[in-house]
């Protein structure tokens, strides 16, 4: 009920929900299968879809690719904690984070770290460059702390709508 209630508040109603939600289970599927999916038609399917990609509902498609497929063997969590909160130096963190490949993804954090990186490497000798020849040296921050993942249990999965 409350999720009902909080789509209907935001502009969008179950169907809506549920084409979000084929479509995070598979970007690929045609409006015809959609359509079936939805008990809609093409051009419905193809008007909501344009409307939710116009509002920002969708932000874009893409394909799941596999780390270990292209030799990313290893990925982990870095927790960083700054010294430094000065607005320049945070620009210049952010930047390095922003250019390196292996950082896949990155969030401002509450709690003792600042952020927290997501990370791909080829093996640990990569991994341990990124930290200390990338991430401690930079002048903003105070400490890298690291979580190799050992087996990823669930894919990043779908939004839970």
């Amino acid at each position: 009920m409350q999720k009902m209630q909080n789509s209907r508040m935001s502009g969008i109603d179950d169907t809506d929900l549920r084409l979000l939600a084929a479509l995070e289970g598979n970007a690929q599927l045609t409006s015809e299968k959609l359509g079936d999916m939805l008990h809609l038609s093409q051009s419905q399917v193809g008007r909501r879809r344009q409307r939710l990609e116009a509002e920002g509902y969708i932000e874009g498609y893409r394909a799941r690719i596999s780390a270990i497929q292209l030799g990313l063997s290893v990925q982990a969590f870095v927790a960083v904690q700054m010294a430094s909160h000065a607005p320049a130096l945070i620009r210049t963190f952010v930047r390095t984070i922003e250019s390196r490949r292996e950082i896949t993804s990155a969030w401002t954090m509450t709690g003792e770290a600042d952020y927290l990186l997501r990370v791909y490497c080829a093996d640990l000798p990569a991994f341990n460059r990124l930290i200390h020849e990338v991430l401690l040296p930079h002048p903003a921050v105070a400490r890298v702390q690291s979580q190799i993942v050992m087996e990823q249990i669930k894919v990043d999965g779908p939004l839970p709508v």
